[in-house]
């Protein structure tokens, strides 16, 4: 392999571990319902200040604090501050590559439950 082909496969090797790393972020950040709701009311309703997200739990707003701090980190929330107020809304890139990565898997399963499907009924005993 050529210099020039290692660099590629070099930059094609940390454009894949910055995805996975990405998608690591995005998974674990979904991993808690807390989060999910969050995420979930964010989509809803649009864009809303920390205060109104964090006024149907059940729980210290310091500890809704710390899960939006987390959906920042996997870039599924932005903040924006309008004074005193902290405003949130989704960003829908992370959720969108997540969905892509799983329906490479959902396209495999599917053609796996397929084969299948074919094999049990060429094993099918004629009706007679």
């Amino acid at each position: 392999m050529s210099s020039t082909g290692a660099a590629e496969a070099d930059d094609d090797v940390l454009i894949f571990n910055r995805m996975v790393d990405s998608l690591d972020n995005v998974y674990g950040a979904l991993a808690d319902g807390s989060r999910r709701a969050i995420v979930w009311r964010l989509a809803a309703e649009g864009e809303l200040k920390v205060t109104d997200v964090a006024r149907p739990f059940n729980t210290s707003l310091n500890a809704i604090s710390k899960h939006i701090r987390v959906l920042e980190r996997a870039g599924l929330v932005s903040r924006r501050v309008s004074g005193r107020d902290h405003w949130l809304s989704l960003r829908s890139e992370p959720l969108a590559a997540a969905y892509a990565w799983i329906g490479l898997y959902q396209r495999f399963w599917e053609s796996r439950i397929d084969a299948l499907e074919r094999y049990l009924a060429d094993r099918k005993p004629d009706a007679r």
